[in-house]
């Protein structure tokens, strides 16, 4: 009986480490994901302030649409939120569960967000 018991703990400990990596996996590649789409937007500078005035700045509207573009490419969900000094963008990823299925949910959820500016230099 006693080993029985001590198979199941170990199995149980096991689900859960292999659940935890997994939801590490997903949080990793959710901010890899939304760095990127960051980065993407940023590089849509409004050249009109930059090129009669000399300020850097991102154009929002051009910024979002790339940032978007970037993540219908790979696939992914997010939103996007752009502004003149920065482009911030939140990734949902989700992941289909070991452990937590026998807990009645189906899949991980885990969100990421990154945050880029132009910069000059």
């Amino acid at each position: 009986m006693l080993g029985l018991f001590l198979v199941v703990v170990v199995l149980v400990l096991a689900g859960t480490l292999i659940e935890a990596g997994n939801a590490m996996a997903a949080r990793g590649h959710a901010i890899a994901v939304a760095q990127q789409a960051a980065r993407a937007g940023a590089d849509k500078l409004d050249l009109t302030a930059l090129r009669e005035q000399g300020v850097v700045r991102v154009d929002p509207a051009a910024a979002q649409a790339a940032a978007t573009a970037y993540l219908a490419e790979l696939g992914e969900t997010g939103t996007v939120t752009a502004t003149p000094a920065r482009v911030t963008v939140t990734v949902t990823v989700t992941r289909p569960g070991i452990l937590v299925a026998l807990l009645g949910k189906q899949a991980v959820t885990v969100t990421g967000t990154a945050t880029a500016a132009p910069v000059t230099g």
